[in-house]
């Protein structure tokens, strides 16, 4: 009852003239330039630091009033005297964990989007993918077209308005750019949306604008930064309105000296005091605290960055904030924090976080076979998860959290069934000794990194290595399915070694294939140890090809006559065995074709095989 009036009494204060910071997302395919737009928003440079150049944990930069001012001096028709809110709270998403991880309450964390295109590159998977969310999700977004300094005989000038830069640039440099931008327009067409030069926009509600910049030299980042507010200012009032009630939801669990475990959070809403009550989740159930201190990177430095932070009694919306508390080391990031404002509300808000957390387990389908994967965060996990689908990874077992005895034994149940998932792929986690001990005892292998692609990549190749060691080792067990017809006028050697022309009518043919007669009581007249097309050895033949094939006696058994016991009309066929067919389906599935398996299919029938 308290809660419910609390958000009842919350709502009666709404204002529009009490705005809070609104959140903006930058998204984008990996390299066309996201973190370095962000670096020369806050003119730092994170992505030095980033594994690989690629993003790889979540960080937020609140740009104050002032910052704003510094970098929009430039564009023509925008007045700071407007402007309502308090400055920008810009995150940078890493490429392949989209903000749908950031589940703020159903409702998206961002207010607005800033979708970064490679003007050289266009539209790439990555870019539709952030589409589509942004378009569910239904956030409004600009297209800042990237990388516009690297259009032909291109002039910067960063410290003019960018449509006076492109007014300014010679008539080859004016020529490439409108090509490339109509480029980029029709494939924004193709996505459904509508979209144009923001100055040549006629209607911002229907139509996407594109602000050509370069986080390079500066080019047009000024108007990128004036475009957002000005869309935050005339669209998003409403939404933006300072609220009591806490929203707030942890993106990052890290380590800092002097501090211990900590957690960033953006607060979109309420107040955090030093003291509070904080409920989160867990991987060892939910987690009650009390913030012993809230610290706020130096304005326009970003969260992540190991720089000096301010100490502060209370902090209001919207802001990114590092949190340090006790009993934070198991902490999981992607979902919301609670506070408890009295004792007997934090039982029922304990209930809230454990049931938002396993209802974010449950929707994670896993199969019945598959790798063991963990993740750091919430979020890294279901980027890790998107990116397996992508690969056709499966996976029968997901954890948040470092790896531990238990996870080891849970992996190694899949030695049972397929050896090949008796993995675990780790990211972003520690991996505690006891647990890699009994890995290398059990078997198990767990593979660690700190960038998603790199552990994809590492997996995709071991499985390649795995199935290649398992070919070799059951190439003699896998028969492959053929019928073959006797060519009557290429008939070379009648015994031991029979020595015949074939066409193959169906199916493969491989050295080492057994065959035998379905005419003749399926006797088994040996095995085919060579083969020649064309006067050369091949190891395989395929459907419609025409070879010469030497048939030795199976050892142990009477050599077998032609023209006794098979004639040039018999057909033959390679002898399959239930366990013949289980090699194949293991190890040599893509090997066959569809027509294939439908000889094996029919063989099996023959052969009576159950």
């Amino acid at each position: 009852m308290r809660i419910a009036k609390r958000k009842e009494e919350s709502e009666k204060k709404l204002t529009l003239d009490n705005l809070r910071a609104p959140v903006v997302c930058v998204l984008g395919h990996v390299d066309h330039g996201k973190t370095k737009i962000l670096d020369k928003l806050r003119r730092t440079n994170v992505q030095e630091g980033e594994v690989g150049g690629i993003t790889q944990q979540i960080g937020a930069t609140n740009v104050p009033t002032h910052g704003i001012q510094r970098q929009t001096h430039m564009v023509k028709d925008f007045d700071m005297g407007k402007l309502k809110f308090p400055g920008l709270l810009i995150i940078d998403t890493p490429g392949h964990e989209s903000f749908s991880n950031l589940r703020s309450r159903g409702s998206s964390l961002c207010d607005i989007a800033i979708l970064v295109v490679d003007i050289t590159q266009g539209l790439e998977p990555q870019t539709v993918e952030s589409i589509n969310l942004l378009k569910k999700k239904k956030t409004p977004f600009v297209v800042a077209l990237n990388k516009v300094d690297r259009v032909f005989e291109w002039v910067s000038n960063p410290s003019k308005d960018i449509r006076e830069i492109i007014k300014t640039q010679k008539e080859p440099s004016k020529n490439d750019f409108e090509r490339r931008c109509k480029e980029i327009i029709q494939g924004l067409n193709i996505q459904g949306l509508n979209a144009a030069l923001f100055w040549e926009n006629p209607d911002a509600r229907q139509y996407v604008s594109l602000v050509p910049t370069s986080a390079i030299s500066g080019d047009g980042m000024g108007n990128l930064i004036s475009l957002v507010c000005d869309m935050c200012q005339q669209r998003l009032s409403r939404r933006l309105m300072f609220n009591e009630e806490l929203q707030c939801t942890v993106l990052e669990v890290k380590t800092i000296q002097g501090h211990g475990t900590t957690i960033d959070v953006i607060l979109i809403n309420g107040r955090l005091r030093e003291g509070d009550t904080i409920i989160l989740a867990g991987t060892e159930g939910p987690i009650v605290t009390q913030i012993r201190s809230l610290l706020l990177p130096k304005p326009l430095k970003e969260i992540r960055v190991k720089g000096q932070y301010d100490e502060f009694k209370e902090i209001a919306a919207a802001q990114g904030v590092k949190i340090a508390a006790r009993d934070l080391e198991k902490a999981i990031a992607g979902l919301n924090l609670q506070v408890a404002y009295h004792e007997d509300e934090v039982e029922l808000l304990k209930e809230e976080v454990d049931k938002e957390f396993k209802a974010a387990m449950r929707s994670i389908k896993v199969k019945e076979r598959g790798v063991y994967v963990q993740a750091s965060t919430l979020g890294a996990l279901e980027a890790l998860l998107e990116f397996f689908k992508a690969n056709n990874v499966p996976y029968s077992g997901i954890r948040v959290g470092p790896v531990v005895k238990r996870d080891v034994m849970r992996a190694a149940a899949m030695l049972e069934h397929d050896p090949m998932y008796a993995v675990i792929l780790a990211f972003d986690v520690k991996v505690e000794k006891d647990a890699q001990e009994l890995a290398d005892k059990e078997g198990v292998k767990i593979f660690s990194e700190e960038t998603i692609y790199h552990l994809g990549d590492r997996y995709v190749e071991y499985i390649k290595e795995y199935k290649k060691k398992k070919q070799d080792e059951f190439r003699s067990v896998a028969v492959f399915p053929c019928k073959l017809k006797i060519i009557p006028t290429a008939i070379f050697n009648k015994r031991d070694p029979i020595v015949l022309g074939v066409t193959v009518d169906a199916g493969i043919l491989r050295t080492g294939t057994p065959l035998c007669v379905p005419s003749k009581e399926f006797v088994e007249i040996g095995i085919v140890t060579s083969m020649e097309f064309d006067h050369k050895n091949v190891d395989l033949a395929k459907k419609g090809v025409d070879v010469c094939i030497k048939i030795e006696p199976v050892p142990g058994n009477t050599p077998k006559l032609f023209g006794r016991h098979f004639e040039s009309e018999d057909l033959l066929v390679s002898k399959i065995s239930r366990e013949s067919i289980n090699a194949c389906k293991d190890y040599f599935r893509d090997d066959l074709s569809k027509g294939d398996w439908k000889l094996m299919a029919e063989l099996k029938k023959e052969f009576q095989i159950l």
